[in-house]
């Protein structure tokens, strides 16, 4: 009986220890690494650059002012459509006289007295040369009559008729002396006027004559106001501006110069993300050949260069867009219809060439493969790997050539 119950215990011990060494072999027994997976694959492959863009008129004109003077309030608003040569977008009147100091005040007075006096002695000079002619006139007619009689020699009466012809001529001087005095009079007069003469502001604004209407110069619409209310402004000083949002809108991209130089003119673009519920489709035009600094969100210098690019999508297609909107563009500097594609995300360094990690019934195999484009998302494959391998994404540093892998169920 006791042999029995020894013999039990060993068997139970003995089972124990099997049971234990069991469950440490099952925690220590290398488990397959959980891992994505993607596959290789033939289809479409495009390269892109991606980067903000602003839209603008090609052609914008700015109505600026082509006098100095009394800016009317501006009644027209940003998006009213005008017409070229027709629609009058403002008007302006002549600028109102400046205030007068005392000094400049007695010195226009001063004039005005100068030329009131010289027209006084233009006057008297235009009487005296009156006298003159009607002299020279009564003699001349007198003479006239002795030579008739044979009194008087032809000599005498030539020199009669140019006694007359002389008196005449300074008679004329005299009047156009006069003419000149009250010029210089009014120009005195007008010296004395101040913006506090209200008659004079009064007559100007009842007159309308001195009114200036400024056209639109293209047809289109209202882009911005720089200036609404009236005021007084310089020759050239800008008012608004006017441009063709349906037919001239383009597209500004600035990019940066090492993607700049890998795009040439002719390349589509795809615009989204400008509030539409459609892509819009455009085309590079033009590459500016200087670059500009700008100075990126984190401080960062960058050398940045301005593209443009023309939209092929008709006006009717991007209604709402205007000048100034931002959008998202994505320049194609190449593209394929059919090419062998790995994911991006499968791919790391091997020293300097590219590799994946090959699933191989449940093992990783480490493969070098030969990258020709790559768009961040998909890679154009060369050669190292065939349509239909699978291969590990984001591949994490605990996996090695050889180990064993298992696919991650998401459930």
């Amino acid at each position: 009986m006791a042999k029995a119950k020894k013999l039990s215990r060993q068997v139970l011990s003995l089972l124990a220890a099997g049971l234990i060494a069991a469950a440490v072999a099952a925690a220590f027994w290398p488990r397959p690494l959980m891992v994505d997976l993607g596959e290789v694959s033939r289809g479409p492959l495009q390269v892109t650059i991606e980067e903000e863009g602003r839209t603008r008129v090609s052609e914008p004109y700015v109505v600026s002012t082509p006098v100095a003077g009394r800016l009317q309030r501006v009644e027209v608003d940003p998006g009213d459509p005008v017409i070229r040569g027709e629609t009058i977008i403002v008007h302006m009147l002549p600028t109102n006289p400046v205030a007068l100091d005392v000094r400049t005040r007695e010195q226009a007075q001063a004039a005005v007295k100068a030329a009131e006096a010289a027209l006084r002695g233009a006057h008297a000079d235009l009487s005296a040369a009156e006298a003159s002619r009607d002299l020279a006139e009564t003699e001349l007619k007198r003479t006239g009559q002795l030579a008739e009689r044979n009194i008087a020699s032809p000599a005498v009466l030539d020199r009669d008729k140019r006694e007359f012809r002389i008196s005449e001529a300074a008679v004329q001087m005299a009047e156009a002396a006069i003419a000149t005095r009250e010029a210089d009079l009014i120009t005195a007069q007008a010296q004395l006027i101040g913006f506090e003469d209200l008659g004079i502001g009064a007559a100007l604004r009842e007159g309308g004559a001195d009114d200036i209407p400024l056209y639109a110069p293209a047809s289109g619409r209202i882009l911005q106001i720089m200036q609404q209310s009236a005021t007084t402004l310089p020759a050239g000083e800008p008012i608004m501006e006017i441009g063709d949002i349906e037919g001239d809108l383009e597209i500004v991209v600035e990019l940066i110069s090492s993607d700049a130089v890998q795009v040439t003119p002719g390349d589509p673009v795809i615009i989204d993300d400008w509030g539409g519920a459609m892509v819009l489709h455009g085309a590079v035009t033009r590459i500016d050949p200087f670059g500009i600094t700008k100075v990126s969100a984190l401080g960062v210098e960058e050398q940045r260069v301005p593209v443009i690019i023309a939209l092929a999508t008709p006006a009717s297609e991007r209604a709402g867009l205007g000048h100034g909107y931002r959008v998202e563009t994505r320049i194609v500097t190449w593209q394929a219809e059919d090419v062998l594609r790995v994911p991006s995300s499968a791919l790391f360094r091997d020293q300097d060439n590219w590799a994946v990690f090959v699933e191989v019934e449940g093992v990783a195999e480490q493969r070098t493969i030969e990258i020709l484009r790559n768009n961040g998302t998909l890679a154009e494959l060369g050669s190292g790997l065939r349509d239909g391998d699978r291969v590990v994404i984001y591949p994490s540093a605990a996996i090695n050539d050889g180990v064993t892998i298992q696919q991650r169920v998401i459930e």
